[in-house]
């Protein structure tokens, strides 16, 4: 995708490093990707703090300054000095391109929106680490992104573009603008009064009923993500591939192939996001015809 040198959205949060508690991210708050994340290795308490004190002294006696370890970067087996200015850049520029991604589905949804003599409120994507508080409440990195309906924002943890990509072989940036533009359908599922439609008529819904009609909203979510890259494809910033990598991302988290994964064996319904061949379909449907009639997942079978 050619991103690069194109209007970044003025509509970011940057709440990494401030986040607090756990919850549920996921669709009871608006739908959205839920992939498990992996927790990483903790450790700590005073044990851990003593054998710190014993080893920054045991140091400073050998002629050692840790402090300048720390800040210059170690010998061969850590090099952290040039892993942390790694690491840095790969997360501006990551910041950049969601940036751009979401300006670009700002113009879309503008233009569309205008056509029919509406107007589009822009969202908020808010970038966040390991957990986040939100008007539905906290969220983990575990949920994978999400919309938010209660203060109409995306948020998003830019560590799961690294296990779409390692863990789920979802690689390429269309495959991590498809992820964002899938969530802003939720948001064009907000403004249109789906969502609360939706989130009212749960409530009398059996379990079963409920992940039926989520697949459903789901998909059309998959679906106004595919007539973003419509009008993106229009405007000749799609490359050779990108179409490929959105439907081999929308493959690669459809129900049924994330709990063979996960779990070795499949339960039809508890599906509520949609198999793999219908969020393929339903993306592909929406890129192809970039109209919003071509997106009633109700009316129509899936």
């Amino acid at each position: 995708m050619r991103w690069r040198g194109r209007r970044q959205s003025e509509n970011v949060q940057d709440a990494r490093g401030q986040g607090g508690g756990f919850g549920g991210g996921g669709l009871g708050r608006g739908g959205g990707i839920r992939l498990p994340m992996g927790r990483g290795v903790g450790g700590g308490g005073i044990s851990g703090i003593i054998i710190l004190v014993i080893l920054f002294f045991a140091l400073r006696a050998c002629g050692i300054d840790p402090l300048e370890m720390l800040t210059e970067g170690g010998g061969p087996a850590g090099g952290g000095g040039q892993i942390t200015q790694t690491n840095t850049q790969a997360s501006d520029e990551m910041t950049q391109f969601v940036s751009t991604v979401l300006a670009e589905t700002e113009d879309v949804w503008n233009g569309i929106f205008q056509a029919e003599g509406l107007d589009y409120t822009e969202p908020t994507l808010v970038l966040f680490s390991g957990q986040v508080r939100s008007a539905c409440g906290f969220a983990s990195a575990a949920s994978g992104p999400f919309y938010c309906p209660g203060d109409s924002k995306v948020y998003i943890d830019l560590a799961f573009y690294d296990q779409l990509e390692r863990q789920f072989d979802a690689a390429g940036d269309f495959a991590q603008a498809y992820v964002l533009a899938h969530e802003v359908g939720h948001h064009i599922q907000n403004l249109t009064g789906i969502l609360p439609k939706f989130n009212q008529m749960r409530q009398s819904m059996s379990q079963a009923e409920a992940n039926q009609m989520s697949t459903r909203v789901e998909l059309q979510a998959d679906c106004f993500a595919g007539i973003w890259g419509h009008f993106t494809d229009q405007k000749g910033l799609l490359e050779e591939g990108d179409l490929e990598e959105a439907l081999n991302a929308a493959t690669q988290i459809g129900d049924d192939t994330l709990q063979r994964r996960t779990q070795g064996y499949v339960v039809p319904e508890s599906f509520n996001h949609g198999t793999s061949e219908q969020r393929a379909t339903w993306f592909n449907r929406g890129f192809q015809s970039g109209r919003l009639a071509d997106c009633d997942t109700f009316n129509n079978p899936i």
